[in-house]
């Protein structure tokens, strides 16, 4: 048995929960960051059943070579716009991830992904920053849905 462990990962988008929600549940908006940087994930790859017991699947190309990584998930809880929980059964452990979107009131949303059962493999600093890339990927494609840069509170 490999060494699992958990990772938490946090980070402040521009934009309501509601909008996040949907980005991260919507086939349209996950093909167009879903992954690390130097992958795709056609759209025809996604699989999107948002209800317990519903499948959440992504495939990821790579944009190199064109090798493929198909993430198999069930949806544990669904909770618009405030939480996702899923569970990969094919992931040694059965690694979960739970996304919580907080409403900070000034037109952003912090994003906390926390994973539970998270193989040693997934926890290396390459596969930690290749995590940190597709959450710049997910920030750059807000920004593109909302050009109006965010307001600093004074």
């Amino acid at each position: 048995m490999t060494e699992i462990g958990e990772a938490t990962y946090r980070r402040v988008h521009r934009g309501s929960p509601d909008l996040l929600f949907d980005c991260m549940t919507r086939p349209e908006h996950l093909t167009r960051f879903w992954g690390p940087a130097g992958t795709t994930t056609p759209v025809d790859g996604i699989v999107v059943d948002l209800r317990p017991g519903g499948a959440f699947e992504t495939t990821m190309v790579n944009d190199a070579d064109g090798s493929s990584h198909t993430m198999r998930a069930v949806y544990v809880e669904v909770r618009r716009p405030d939480r996702l929980v899923w569970i990969e059964p094919d992931v040694e452990g059965g690694m979960r991830t739970t996304v919580t979107f907080v409403d900070l009131g000034d037109g952003r949303t912090e994003v906390i992904t926390h994973q539970t059962n998270v193989p040693a493999a997934y926890l290396s600093a390459e596969a930690r920053a290749g995590f940190s890339t597709s959450l710049d990927r997910f920030d750059a494609y807000l920004a593109a849905l909302d050009p109006e840069p965010a307001r600093r509170p004074e």
